[in-house]
């Protein structure tokens, strides 16, 4: 009777990994055809891209799109620009998070409780679109580099995932040994703090710098020189701009541009989104871990 339980408990749970097994094969479907869609329209005939017969295998394969996309100064403005926002804003957005998130787990920090409460009402509440450029505008940041790097690289959200990774990673016991032994807080900080803290840094820097990344928004309201702006910008513009084929002024050249639109956008989605998607499969442990600490204690 007993092996005849287990059989039975082992077949309904054979059946139970079955079903989850496929409603996954079904979500990660659902989430990697648009990736695969627009990988193989941009290498499509636009024939077959304006017509919707494209559904999962290229067509008529070309790189015609990829070759205009190549030939836009403006895109490799973008890919400059979007590299040194990534960059220095994510380094940026590192030295002010990592610290600021140490100090609020320590239990010996003056105020920490009403620091902690302001910054959080900062997550529901700001001052809106029209006095944050009032301030900016007397700043002198507008269309400069600096606000592009500034803007988007501190979140409370990250510097909470800090603070709780130091409380349930650091023990007190640690500082305080170290403290015994003579070391400062400074070198407790640079010397056991942050080596014992990569998991948590990768997964900030992948945080901001996808951020900073797919921004396109501070691009848009502060900046009118087109040399400062993003990629994402750039894409942006080609989506809902006619890509200048009205300037073409033979008409079977203005036909075919027409035509190459769509296959045009989907090249620059691509080359767009390749290089994040290329370092996220390096950095997935610690995006995993990084979230499963937000989730355990607050």
């Amino acid at each position: 009777m007993k092996r005849m339980n287990m059989k039975r408990v082992s077949a309904g749970d054979h059946l139970t990994n079955l079903l989850f097994y496929v409603l996954l094969g079904v979500f990660v479907v659902l989430c990697f055809y648009p990736i695969w869609y627009v990988l193989v329209a941009s290498i499509s005939d636009p024939t077959y891209v304006n017509s919707g017969a494209l559904i999962t295998l290229p067509r008529g394969v070309h790189f015609t799109a990829y070759k205009y996309a190549f030939d836009q100064p403006q895109l490799w403005i973008g890919y400059g620009n979007t590299l040194c926002y990534t960059f220095f804003g994510t380094l940026f957005g590192l030295c002010v998070c990592i610290p600021c998130g140490y100090a609020l787990s320590r239990q010996d920090l003056p105020f920490r409780g009403i620091i902690m409460g302001i910054l959080v009402f900062t997550m529901y509440f700001s001052g809106g679109l029209i006095p944050t450029y009032v301030v900016i505008n007397t700043l002198n940041l507008v269309n400069t580099r600096i606000l592009l790097i500034i803007l988007g690289s501190v979140s409370v959200y990250n510097i909470v995932l800090i603070r709780t990774f130091c409380q349930s990673s650091i023990p007190e016991e640690l500082r305080e040994a170290a403290s015994i032994d003579g070391c400062s807080n400074t070198r407790f900080f640079f010397s056991i703090v942050l080596p014992l803290s990569k998991a948590i840094l990768a997964v900030i820097a992948l945080y901001i710098a996808v951020h900073h990344w797919n921004s396109y928004y501070n691009a848009l309201v502060y900046t009118t020189d087109t040399r400062l702006q993003p990629l994402q910008l750039y894409l942006r513009q080609l989506l809902l701009i006619n890509t200048g084929a009205e300037d073409l002024g033979d008409p079977d050249a203005l036909k075919e541009m027409q035509q190459m639109i769509a296959s045009i956008r989907y090249a620059v989605i691509v080359l767009s989104s390749l290089p994040i998607m290329c370092l996220y499969p390096f950095l997935q442990k610690y995006f995993v871990q990084g979230v499963m600490i937000g989730s355990i204690k607050s």
